[in-house]
């Protein structure tokens, strides 16, 4: 294995990470900011508020873009398993 293929297998680990983790984290940032506002806004200081809208909006994510997440899965997949003859 060569050092160009460590880099490109790195590489491609990382944005397979961030395209399927990206939507789930940026939307929970985004709920979780909003509820921060709403709190200070407010003046209600329960610490457990942010939970709950978080986990009900990454559900719901979750839920929706799973054929998106897959797919990518898959296509890394067959990528790591097309790459083991040239390894050996």
């Amino acid at each position: 294995m060569t050092e160009e293929m460590v880099v490109f297998l790195a590489r491609e680990s990382f944005y397979y990470v961030l395209l399927i983790a990206g939507p789930l984290l940026l939307l929970s940032l985004i709920v979780g900011l909003t509820v921060s506002i709403f709190q200070a806004a407010t003046s209600i200081s329960e610490q457990t508020l942010t939970f709950v809208p978080k986990l009900i909006v990454v559900f719901i994510v979750t839920v929706a873009v799973m054929p998106f997440m897959i797919s990518n899965l898959k296509t890394f997949t067959i990528e790591l398993f097309n790459m083991i003859p040239e390894l050996g």
